[in-house]
């Protein structure tokens, strides 16, 4: 089931974070604040009451931009990422967002190959945006 966040998934979301991310995982401070602040849309995976996955992007006019997607190393390759892709993009269309943007590590190829499966086609690249020899491919879809 996906379904919209609220407070009460700080705590969840943050251990989807640290197992999704380990060193670059958002504080407790940066989950609550994505939580809350406006034009946010975050969402919530659950598999029998477990959170296993969440999305989240910022709408702001016409413009979705996706912050973060992340799924626990148990829930991944099971098409979850994608199914929290395409109700995340449902969404923000119907908040009035006609497309979606995002940055992804040019090395993080599993990322990837989800964006560009969901749609998503490169547009630019941000050069060592990740740090020397780490650019970041820049993508969007639309949303309608």
């Amino acid at each position: 089931m996906i379904r919209r966040a609220t407070r009460d998934d700080v705590a969840a979301v943050l251990a989807i974070e640290q197992a999704a991310f380990a060193d670059d995982a958002w504080s407790e401070t940066l989950v609550e604040l994505e939580l809350v602040a406006p034009g946010r849309v975050v969402l919530v995976a659950e598999e029998d009451d477990v959170p296993t996955g969440y999305a989240s992007a910022a709408v702001v006019a016409d413009v979705a931009d996706l912050t973060r997607i992340a799924v626990t190393p148990g829930a991944r390759r099971s098409g979850l990422g994608r199914a929290l892709l395409g109700d995340l993009a449902e969404r923000v269309a119907a908040l009035g967002a006609e497309r979606m943007m995002l940055e992804v590590a040019d090395t993080n190829e599993p990322a990837l190959a989800l964006y560009r499966a969901a749609g998503f086609a490169e547009i630019t690249r941000r050069r060592d945006y990740y740090g020397r020899g780490r650019d970041a491919v820049v993508m969007e879809v639309a949303t309608r």
